[in-house]
């Protein structure tokens, strides 16, 4: 409405313009002086008026965009004017700069809020700029790297020179830990660098996190469930032994006073050596456990060599498909590329392999159409990965924080120290072993470095 008004009234004064231009032409070819003098007068009048209402009209634009550059929204125009088409268009102005400071209004205070909550954070979160000036940072990370303020990364160079360093090269996609020490004792710091880009200005997000109290809750954790293990196994031998020993000895006391020889008879002879082999399969028992935990301990660094992953899956395949199970069991290999090598322990791999493999063959025990899948590749992080995968009843919920745990064991035969021992060897390797289970779908995913 208001730009239709404007227009209105552009058009009419042009055309009055054009109209009083051509009675002065008129007059002045018609040797009218006089009447020419006064339409070459009037023509010049309206010339003005509509210069000056166009002026008018910009400047009123122009102060307006200047006020919300400024972020001035105190602007107000006049609304009661005799010309109504400039009444129209200051009433939209004053509207429209009352929207725009609704806007920003709601603007600020969405960033107070979220600003709030990254000094509420307890993850450290600032931003570096490609000449190294930092635009924020919380005070987390401030409190984590103790130096506030922090305004450029030439700063922590007072902190530690190898952090110093470190944010010196930073890169996008970097992720590290670092061991930051000083007089608040030792913490190890988590840092993940993200690329974002805000007005057209690529930027470092980088998150530091202390990952100590982890570290010390996931070690607790494990000595707990590790603590919890032994003591049941333990218990498991000791306990026979404890209550056999007492029936043998009462054999040969009676109260605080030994039987003499005489008194010892044959079916108490028969029942002593009886309780003795018990007591001797027990120790024996307890010594196998104690090696297991000592091979577990002792497992060397990997001599590591270039391996096409053909020979080490049909390997496995053979050893497996020499166990006798209840169940026959489908095995299939795929490799992709076919000529995929991997730089492993021969001997420690297969190992592990063997071992999920076994550990599938136990679960497939009763399972129609039986199969383990070796699938070897090169997954999205451009890293090589093995899944060993079997259609069997799953992994319940509530044992897969435990399978990993040493000596955890769900069979009745066997040291429950497979998988923790394949975990160290991966470990070893730089790599990684995880478990994913459905019911009939558990996937156990090695990735190599």
């Amino acid at each position: 409405m208001v730009s239709r008004n404007i227009y209105v009234q552009t058009v009419l004064r042009i055309v009055f313009i054009t109209f009083t231009a051509l009675l002065s032409a008129y007059f002045f070819f018609g040797g009218q002086y006089i009447a020419f003098s006064i339409t070459l007068i009037i023509l010049i009048i309206q010339a003005s008026y509509l210069i000056s209402y166009v002026n008018q009209t910009n400047r009123k634009i122009a102060y307006f965009f200047d006020a919300i550059k400024n972020e001035d929204f105190t602007l107000r125009f006049p609304e009661k004017l005799s010309v109504k088409s400039l009444e129209e268009l200051n009433h939209s102005l004053n509207m429209l700069n009352e929207m725009i400071q609704d806007i920003y209004v709601k603007k600020q205070a969405q960033e107070q809020y979220y600003q709030e909550i990254l000094r509420q954070a307890d993850i450290g979160i600032f931003t570096i700029n490609p000449k190294g000036h930092i635009l924020y940072a919380n005070p987390t990370v401030q409190d984590l790297l103790n130096y506030r303020p922090l305004n450029h990364v030439k700063q922590l160079n007072q902190v530690d020179h190898e952090l110093y360093g470190l944010f010196k090269d930073l890169q996008p996609f970097d992720n590290t830990i670092f061991q930051l020490g000083n007089e608040r004792g030792k913490r190890e710091l988590s840092l993940k660098c993200t690329p974002i880009t805000i007005e057209e200005q690529t930027l470092l997000l980088v998150v530091v996190h202390d990952i100590h109290k982890e570290l010390d809750d996931k070690e607790t954790d494990s000595w707990v469930k590790l603590i919890r293990v032994l003591t049941h196994e333990i218990m498991n031998s000791i306990t026979p032994i404890t209550s056999i020993s007492e029936s043998i000895l009462k054999y040969f006391k009676k109260g605080e006073v030994l039987m003499s020889p005489h008194e010892f008879g044959e079916n108490q002879m028969r029942n002593s050596a009886k309780g003795l082999e018990v007591i001797k399969d027990q120790g024996n028992n307890l010594m196998g456990f104690v090696q297991s935990y000592r091979t577990f301990l002792s497992v060397p660094e990997p001599d590591r060599e270039l391996i096409p992953a053909k020979i080490i899956l049909e390997r496995v395949q053979l050893l497996l498909n020499e166990q006798k199970e209840e169940t026959a069991v489908t095995i299939e290999i795929n490799i992709e590329p076919q000529d995929l090598e991997l730089y492993i322990d021969q001997k420690q791999i297969t190992q592990v392999l063997l071992n999920l493999g076994k550990n599938a063959q136990h679960s497939l025990v009763g399972t129609e159409n039986a199969l383990i899948k070796f699938i070897v590749g090169i997954n999205e992080l451009n890293k090589k990965v093995i899944q060993v995968r079997d259609n069997g009843p799953g992994i319940p919920l509530e044992l897969m924080d435990e399978i990993f745990v040493p000596f955890f064991t769900t069979k009745d035969t066997g040291t429950g120290i497979g998988l923790s021992l394949s975990k160290q060897i991966m470990r070893l390797h730089k790599g990684t072993i995880r478990v994913a289970s459905v019911p009939g779908n558990t996937v156990f995913t090695l990735t190599f470095d």
